[in-house]
């Protein structure tokens, strides 16, 4: 694998499991020095060199904690991912402010929170952050109102800040996985297997083909578009936010 991350210090919030642990050990392959951040974050043993700091990001300070210590344990950082954030799905009227207020600390505010402690540190590196958003943010859904919300919040967020790093040299970029192969999905499947008395690889199907894709994504293929976004080879890739969902949106 072409290490073209060589030499550079990279946060990954959301790095103790699914896309947030597959995104952690892409960047790594590519020769960055990685620091996890998680509220359990370690490690694991194929990835030499990298750093763990236990942070629960819906906390208003521990976002810069962790920034601070990556900073002084790294040397720098020149890529910030924020891949944290599960919302709750469920009716409407049965998700109460709780809900809410925890859907939008961790992924939302955990965003705003990090990219202001990181963007002193970016600007200094002219380095770049990308966030995982989600395709909720673009197709609505009556069960995922919180989870929709959050990720279209995102997405603006994503433009703003790459119209303020246009000036200060951080290219700020997002992804949008679709349906992904990682514990929360399968949380869904067996959710839906119950409600409808299937066996899991038939409410595979059936979400599958609700969303119209052919298959579900990989956490990995997420972690190399995003190892791609962070390189030299985007140079020019500066507010894309970019749909990895097997073709589920289907708006222009």
């Amino acid at each position: 694998m072409e290490r073209t991350l060589q030499g550079k210090a990279a946060l990954v919030s959301g790095a103790s499991r699914g896309i947030g642990l597959a995104i952690a050990r892409r960047l790594a392959a590519g020769g960055a020095r990685v620091a996890l951040v998680a509220r359990g974050a370690a490690p694991p043993e194929d990835m030499p060199g990298a750093i763990a700091i236990a942070a629960d990001l819906r906390d208003g300070e521990a976002c810069a904690r962790a920034v601070a210590e990556a900073v002084e344990r790294l040397g720098g950082l020149d890529i910030l991912v924020h891949s944290a954030g599960a919302t709750q799905r469920g009716d409407f009227l049965a998700l109460d402010d709780a809900a809410w207020a925890d859907g939008y600390a961790l992924k939302l505010f955990g965003a705003v929170r990090l990219l202001r402690a990181a963007w002193p540190h970016l600007r200094a590196a002219q380095g770049n952050a990308v966030l995982i958003a989600g395709v909720g943010g673009r197709v609505a859904s009556a069960d995922f109102t919180i989870g929709g919300s959050v990720n279209a919040a995102l997405m603006n967020l994503t433009k703003a800040m790459a119209d303020r790093g246009v000036a200060d040299g951080v290219r700020v970029n997002c992804v949008n996985p679709g349906s992904i192969r990682t514990d929360r999905l399968t949380g869904r499947i067996a959710t839906l297997a119950k409600e409808r008395g299937l066996d899991m690889a038939a409410a595979a199907a059936a979400i599958a083909a609700e969303t119209g894709v052919a298959r579900f994504g990989e956490p990995e293929e997420i972690a190399e578009i995003v190892a791609f976004l962070a390189g030299p080879g985007a140079g020019y890739i500066q507010g894309a936010i970019l749909d990895a969902d097997g073709g589920w949106v289907r708006a222009v």
